[in-house]
């Protein structure tokens, strides 16, 4: 039975009192062909002429079980970054559009179609969908590798689930329903772009079987919304995706780069839908424009802030975009009235490391230095912060040494500025709390841990016994965290860690960041120092080295135990506390030694 044939027998299993001129305008047949078709139906004994109109018979009804969709998996488990700040509190998937759920819009029509096992691949914010187990009992998957790999990943994590199955994306939104009870062919869903288009572009033979995929192309029909794998389909897909899966270098592939290089034994076929069924809202400016009620009442907390504080209505506030995540907060910039701002958000467990009041205080007593942004507003509770954007500016580029010079200077200039503030950085106590944080958590300590840490404290018995100065230090001098303008001047921004402190452990601490090797520390001390620093001054610096990389490696462990992801982070961190502490025992003679053992 040809496809033409088969459109008929679904079309008559939803509602057998359809005239052929009802199925011509449905199945989009002529006239003359739907009758045609309706005579081989009833040779081949799959169609009855009843006195009321037709019916189908029993073999037509197990011609079709074939056909019956299985299940549906909706990917679900990215971030969204051009949807912030509203993915900072919601999945995509989970934003309203015309006051619904996007994927609770898709699910509902996947029960109309009466497919009801569908699992969602879910990673990002993963406990926020949980509630839809319950609503409409679909199942839940984790892919844990969400935020380093591409939705080849996703998919390869349900492949064992593919058969006559629906592939759906959770941030897609039809106006109509696109799904069947049964479906007849692979297809993935298409629609047509006037002029160029960036977008994944389909060249398909005259019964609409995709031959080629390019990405890029003029006046063309595209990929856009939901895709239907057949069972034969999943058969053959299965294994190039986990072929596809194990080479090297595909963490930014899509599944559909599988299919792309493939088509010669993978048969897919379009499904054309006009412009105004499918939407992948592809910014937040776009879903503005579709649903108006994200122009005014976003329901977002800092969208509505941000309005309050410039005095403005939401759709006021333009160009926003994702800024790259930081360690321990989420950033983002907005423009209002032309000019650019930068929002700064807390990220995750940061309440329980930074005392925000301290950080207020530290900014305000920095501020006539002129050496850091114009914050505009600052909510000491909170931790919300919002400043002028610099445009043009750019990192600290360590590999020149103009620019490590007047990095150093800029330090130099705020330790000996005379300002103080009423709170200190104590490091010996910050690395008592990330431990006890750590332990609390659950944390996956290092194996020697105990053992370096009486190592730690051997150094921090040292510091205790030298006459230290005290200084307002920045204490977060990341390469990130320094701002060339385009006229060559520095801007020392995050006050978060900022505190009265041996001012030296600023040195220390840029050296870490920066992951300096030893050669490039001796630099910065030498611009520091104006020269080469004294052998005090240099232990000093080693042992704040020591220290703050043992300190960092339990703050990263801490925030991995948060689900925070740091790569090697941790391990760098902690052989800069190994290699410190024998580089600062060096400094030591036999007799320093005994006496500060003996002290």
């Amino acid at each position: 039975m040809n496809t033409d044939g088969l459109k008929i027998i679904r079309e008559l299993k939803k509602n057998q009192s359809l005239t052929q001129r009802d199925i011509s305008a449905l199945c989009d047949f002529s006239l003359g062909k739907t009758n045609k078709l309706f005579t081989l139906l009833m040779k081949e004994d799959l169609l009855m002429k009843t006195s009321t109109g037709y019916s189908l018979s029993a073999k037509a009804h197990e011609v079709m079980e074939d056909y019956l969709v299985d299940n549906a998996i909706i990917l679900a488990a990215g971030f969204g970054s051009r949807f912030v700040p509203l993915t900072y509190e919601t999945p995509k998937g989970l934003l309203e559009v015309c006051g619904e759920r996007m994927i609770e819009r898709q699910i509902q029509q996947l029960l109309e179609m009466s497919i009801t096992d569908i699992t969602i691949v879910v990673g990002y914010l993963k406990e926020k969908f949980d509630y839809l187990i319950d609503k409409y009992g679909v199942k839940l998957i984790y892919n844990a590798e969400y935020d380093t790999k591409n939705n080849l990943s996703t998919l390869y994590h349900v492949r064992h689930l593919l058969k006559n199955t629906y592939i759906l994306s959770s941030d897609n939104y039809m106006t109509k329903n696109l799904f069947n009870t049964y479906e007849l062919h692979s297809w993935y869903t298409a629609v047509k772009t006037e002029g160029e288009t960036a977008e994944w572009c389909l060249t398909t033979d005259q019964k609409d079987k995709i031959k080629k995929i390019e990405v890029g192309g003029v006046d063309s029909w595209h990929m856009y919304g939901p895709v239907f794998f057949s069972k034969k389909f999943s058969e053959k897909i299965v294994p190039l995706l986990e072929q596809t899966y194990a080479q090297p270098g595909t963490e930014d592939f899509y599944w559909e780069d599988v299919l792309k290089q493939n088509l010669n034994v993978l048969e897919m076929y379009v499904n054309r839908q006009p412009e105004d069924t499918v939407y992948e809202f592809e910014s937040f400016e776009e879903l503005r424009e579709f649903d108006a009620t994200y122009r005014d009442h976003s329901k977002n907390q800092v969208l509505s802030l941000i309005g309050s504080i410039f005095n403005i209505r939401e759709e006021e506030i333009k160009g926003i975009q994702p800024l790259k995540l930081g360690m321990t907060n989420k950033s983002f910039l907005f423009g209002v009235n032309d000019r650019k701002y930068i929002c700064r958000l807390p990220g995750e467990g940061t309440e329980k490391l930074i005392n925000r009041e301290e950080e207020h205080r530290s900014i305000e007593a920095v501020i006539p230095l002129n050496i850091t942004e114009n914050i505009v507003y600052m909510d000491a509770n909170s931790g919300i912060k919002i400043s002028e954007f610099e445009t043009d500016a750019r990192s600290l580029d360590i590999s020149s040494d103009l620019e490590l010079f007047s990095s150093m200077k800029t330090l130099h200039k705020l330790h000996h500025s005379d300002i103080t503030v009423s709170h200190h950085f104590d490091i010996e106590k910050n690395i008592q709390y990330y431990e006890e944080l750590c332990n609390k958590n659950n944390a996956n300590l290092f194996e020697d841990y105990l053992s370096v840490r009486t190592k730690m404290d051997e150094l921090i018995t040292i510091l205790n016994k030298l006459d230290l100065p005290s200084a307002f230090s920045h204490i977060d001098p990341h390469l990130d965290n320094f701002l060339v303008l385009p006229n060559g001047d520095l801007k020392l921004i995050d006050w978060e860690y900022a505190g009265m402190c041996d001012p030296v452990i600023d040195l220390s601490m840029f050296a870490l960041y920066g992951h300096l090797d030893h050669e490039q520390l001796e630099k910065i001390m030498d611009f520091y120092f104006d020269g080469s620093p004294t052998n005090d001054e240099r232990l000093r610096v080693y042992i704040y080295m020591a220290l703050g990389g043992f300190l960092w490696a339990m703050w990263a462990q801490y925030k991995q135990a948060l689900g925070v992801k740091f790569g090697d982070y941790t391990l760098n961190m902690y052989r800069y506390a190994k290699n410190y502490y024998k580089k600062s025992m060096g400094i030591l003679t036999e007799d320093q030694t005994y006496e500060f053992a003996k002290k």
